[in-house]
């Protein structure tokens, strides 16, 4: 678990969230077109989601140890040609692979290995995990605006290259050795099992919940820099309040097993999902000062924070942890896809509304309406066969 504490930090702060740090000198030093830039680093997220599905597959029968450590350097790799692309083509062939890297190495696979793992446990090592991987942002936002103070945009990439291998590549390979569980039945009524799943209606009312929830939420990570800007603060106060997101993500998270055991899965969905919301729109509504934008950034980790845990625990609270990674590759790949969308179409659409700030009471509307569907995503019978050996992660039933 501490291995993968660490790696979680450093795969999100240098693949992730360096981006939204890095963009404005990265179009300033090369005169690509923000819409471009941000439509690359959009593609590697889309392709990190539908990359996610094969990966669930592949870890529900091998285990992690593999997967994330070729992830690991494939990252590696698509930061050194991102950083060494001479033209925007290559730049983008860079993000791809980045995206490929992060389908591997992001929260996905390694809630599929904590989940089986530790079952029942899980709940508490995925709170571990998300708890320190909260401090992505915190860590690396920050430190790369100060990289970026006295290197090019390209050289900071390099350094942050490095330390990614320097910390994930031994991680993976050397940590995750420990015996890959069976899972709980056979293969055949695995498969049939998981597909009836992810035909039925709270299952894909479920995926639209999240989806709407995360084209928000992702949109609002990236744009909030610019937004800070657009008000008049420096880059370096930008990150600042984009750092301590993590914080809050961080702090919100030792609170997700008590609202676990307070409530029942769909009503921490709707009440988590409709915070998003109003966390998003208050951005928007707020004209500072810093020290205010700086708290909404806190509460808008926290309820990030407790929303990652809830996609985390959304397929065993519903339907228990034999198919845990094929289901929850095909639950975030709508929502990641959405996710990867959100950035650039953030970018495109402030310009005809005017700034960042219609943008953001823009963006409160989607997460609204999911928060209006979140009551009908409970399975409607647990007995029936695809039900299987569901783990209960609350106190309450649904």
């Amino acid at each position: 678990m501490p291995a993968l504490c660490a790696t979680q930090i450093a795969s999100w702060g240098i693949v992730y969230y360096a981006f939204p740090v890095l963009n404005p000198q990265i179009t300033q030093a090369t005169g690509w077109p923000a819409g471009a830039t941000t439509a690359a680093f959009s593609l590697a997220l889309v392709v990190s989601a539908l990359a996610g599905i094969r990966v669930g597959r592949i870890l529900d029968r091998s285990g992690p140890r593999t997967v994330m450590t070729a992830g690991s350097v494939l990252g590696v790799i698509s930061l050194l040609i991102v950083a060494a692309a001479p033209n925007l083509p290559l730049f983008i062939t860079g993000w791809m692979l980045a995206g490929l890297a992060m389908a591997a190495t992001f929260y996905q696979p390694a809630f599929a290995a904590l989940t089986r793992w530790w079952a029942p446990d899980h709940v508490r090592a995925l709170t571990v995990v998300t708890l320190a991987g909260g401090l992505a942002s915190t860590v690396f936002a920050p430190l790369t605006a100060a990289l970026a103070e006295h290197l090019s945009w390209r050289h900071t990439y390099l350094v942050l290259a490095g330390i990614l291998a320097a910390v994930t590549i031994p991680a993976h390979a050397l940590a995750l050795r420990a015996p890959w569980p069976d899972a709980p039945t056979s293969p055949a009524h695995a498969a049939a099992g998981a597909a009836k799943v992810g035909r039925s209606r709270p299952f894909l009312l479920l995926a639209a919940a999240f989806t709407l929830s995360s084209f928000a939420m992702y949109a609002v990570v990236v744009a909030l820099v610019p937004l800070l800007l657009e008000r008049g603060y420096t880059t370096s106060q930008a990150a600042w309040a984009l750092g301590i997101g993590g914080a809050g993500q961080t702090f919100g998270r030792t609170l997700y097993a008590t609202l676990a055991r307070r409530t029942s899965a769909t009503t921490r969905t709707t009440i988590l999902i409709a915070l998003g919301a109003l966390t998003t729109a208050a951005f928007a509504a707020v004209p500072g000062p810093y020290a205010l934008f700086i708290a909404l950034s806190v509460a808008a980790g926290m309820v990030r924070g407790n929303l990652t845990l809830l996609q985390a625990t959304a397929i065993t609270d519903r339907w228990g942890t034999t198919h845990y990674g094929r289901l929850s590759g095909l639950l975030a790949a709508p929502a990641q896809t959405a996710a990867a969308l959100s950035p650039f179409a953030g970018a495109a659409l402030a310009v005809p509304l005017g700034g960042y700030g219609p943008l953001f009471f823009l963006l409160a509307g989607p997460p609204l309406v999911a928060a209006l569907v979140t009551p009908w995503t409970k399975p409607a019978d647990r007995s029936k066969p695809y039900a299987f050996a569901a783990t209960r992660l609350t106190d309450k039933d649904d």
